[in-house]
């Protein structure tokens, strides 16, 4: 257990939660397994944070926050290190999404001069939706304004990733994933062609 609570970074005195240690140990039980094809990439991945979503009637998805600096190498074996989670994890869906920060408005009183656009909250929620979705791509969205003024946003997903690893029953859990750590709605589709 030691070794597996390397795998969790954590601000100066927080203790991880059960959960986190049970992902910290999943991702360090991956490592160690000689059949691993993603041990190597592996070796750089920890994790700040998980938490767990209930997503209507298909059950629970665990939301895994990995650092912002170590998600370069997490997205090139997302697909993979998803589907050993899920494994490990049974009837959970496991989405993995960066750490990312926003600076609001007067962002100057933090001593900044300038506001990087990847801080701002659109660009945030934009690349919180690209994690989300993660491994499928995104080819088209769509904002639609019912009449009483609120908005749903319409996403509509790579029609090749259709028939991969189970994505069509992940749809919903995109949803509530989405929802609850932007608090925008968003329905995931793929495109009728």
């Amino acid at each position: 257990m030691l070794n597996a609570r390397k795998k969790i970074v954590k601000e100066k005195g927080a203790t991880p939660t059960a959960l986190e240690e049970e992902v910290a140990k999943a991702l360090f039980d991956i490592e160690v397994s000689p059949s691993s094809d993603i041990k190597a990439d592996l070796r750089d991945v920890y994790i700040s944070g998980a938490k767990e979503i209930e997503v209507g009637k298909s059950g629970s998805a665990v939301v895994i926050h990995v650092p912002f600096r170590v998600w370069k190498v997490v997205k090139k074996i997302q697909g993979r290190l998803v589907r050993e989670l899920e494994k490990k994890f049974n009837r959970r869906h496991i989405v993995l999404v960066a750490n990312r920060t926003i600076l609001d408005l007067n962002f100057k009183r933090k001593g900044l001069k300038v506001r990087p656009r990847s801080r701002t909250l659109t660009a945030v929620h934009e690349s919180i939706l690209e994690d989300v979705v993660g491994p499928t791509e995104i080819v088209g969205k769509r904002t639609r304004i019912s009449v009483d003024g609120t908005k749903i946003l319409k996403v509509y997903l790579d029609p090749k990733d259709k028939d991969k690893e189970n994505i069509e029953n992940k749809l919903a859990c995109f949803s509530a994933v989405y929802k609850k750590l932007t608090n925008k709605e968003a329905v995931f589709m793929f495109p009728e062609v």
